[in-house]
């Protein structure tokens, strides 16, 4: 991904958040986001339409809040950004927006890959021949990579597709809720070096938000989570800040505070 500006912060008639904090409430508002902005699983884009699997919508610009660059070659692929109460730990940070148990599901990439490596991410990859459309792609290598059982999520949609020049992909981000949550953890070592939950009022805690400068010296900051040692920047920090903001879920921090992506060191503010 080439520059990840800060997106204009939703409205109240943007945001689909209510004061309803609980665990159904958060996956109800979860839909209600798919239904304002993206599309049904049974509209998923596939193989049934290879257009569909690299064209950007039209409501991805006002859904990202953010008209990204777009590669001359793109090439389908698919994350699963999945929510729910991973488990009985809850956040440490209270949140009146959205319930203390309710998590996402994130990934290290391992040191060792050509693109993104040692970032946090969503679970995800490139669409293979195979895969019937998206959720598929989304739901396989979520089980490829963390273990998940596909079964216990319920898959809410998809949300409009971005293009990530740097990789040259087209993403699309799927959206789930886990009714039944599973044991998870490092499958290919090759792939992730760690697998874990991230508790969403953690995530939205004004002390733990930042914007983030690239390493070495490239131009451009993205939004930034730091929680405890895990500091979750670029492509996924981006997606994942436009998504808490249109839920409703965010609280207002301090944008001016900017950190370092490689040594986590506050750079100014």
């Amino acid at each position: 991904m080439s520059e990840t500006p800060a997106s204009p912060r939703p409205t109240s008639r943007d945001a689909v958040g209510t004061s309803d904090a609980s665990l159904a409430g958060a996956r109800d508002q979860l839909a209600e986001l798919v239904a304002r902005w993206g599309a049904a699983p049974a509209d998923a884009p596939g193989h049934h339409d290879p257009a569909s699997l690299t064209t950007i919508p039209p409501e991805a610009v006002p859904m990202w809040g953010f008209d990204w660059p777009r590669s001359g070659d793109p090439r389908p692929s698919a994350v699963l950004i999945l929510f729910g109460a991973l488990d009985d730990v809850p956040a440490r940070h209270d949140a009146e927006r959205v319930h203390p148990h309710v998590d996402v599901l994130l990934t290290q990439r391992a040191a060792t890959l050509r693109q993104h490596a040692g970032q946090i991410a969503f679970p995800g990859g490139r669409v293979d021949p195979e895969d019937a459309d998206v959720v598929a792609t989304a739901l396989r290598e979520a089980q490829e990579e963390t273990g998940l059982d596909p079964a216990g999520v319920e898959v809410l949609g998809v949300l409009p597709a971005v293009p990530v020049v740097v990789s040259g992909n087209v993403v699309h981000p799927v959206l789930g809720w886990w009714r039944d949550p599973s044991r998870v953890a490092v499958v290919d070592q090759a792939e992730a070096a760690a697998v874990f939950r991230m508790p969403v009022a953690d995530l939205v805690d004004p002390a733990n938000r930042c914007r983030v400068a690239r390493p070495g010296g490239r131009r451009g900051e993205t939004p930034g989570f730091l929680v405890g040692e895990r500091l979750v920047w670029g492509f996924t920090a981006a997606l994942l800040d436009r998504v808490l903001a249109l839920l409703g879920w965010d609280v207002p921090w301090d944008d001016s505070r900017v950190r370092d992506a490689r040594t986590h060191r506050i750079l100014r503010g």
